[in-house]
């Protein structure tokens, strides 16, 4: 099993920055696809980006391309996601999510991709 523990969300003004954490263990870390997701009430969970375990690289949402990066340190075990330029429709739980399985390229950004998530940490920004 993997659990996944996510920190680093809070209450910002438009404009502010945030740096999201999730920590992982049960399984070597350096293996796993992760990505971040968000969702607020009502809505479906939205896929943010994800850095792939095999080399590194990285997808973002184009809602918040330029602003989000997400990156990996494998010797801590923590992905990290970096939140500039907030605007108020960012506001939503922000949720880490590992992959144990390779998955292909096309579907990194579906839920269904992730057997492991955490409990998600709040994100609130406003106006």
């Amino acid at each position: 099993q993997v659990q996944l523990v996510e920190s680093g969300g809070g209450l910002v003004q438009a404009g502010d920055s945030l740096r999201l954490s999730c920590v992982a263990s049960g399984r070597p870390f350096r293996s796993f696809d992760m990505a971040w997701f968000r969702q607020v009430p009502g809505k479906e969970r939205e896929f943010v980006a994800v850095v792939r375990w095999s080399n590194f690289v990285t997808v973002e949402a184009d809602s918040v391309k330029g602003r989000f990066t997400i990156s990996r340190d494998n010797a801590k075990n923590t992905v990290y996601l970096q939140m500039n330029s907030l605007k108020p429709e960012d506001t939503a739980v922000y949720y880490c999510a590992a992959s144990t399985v390779d998955a292909d390229f096309s579907v990194l950004a579906e839920t269904s991709t992730y057997d492991h998530w955490g409990q998600g940490t709040q994100v609130t920004v406003s106006s």
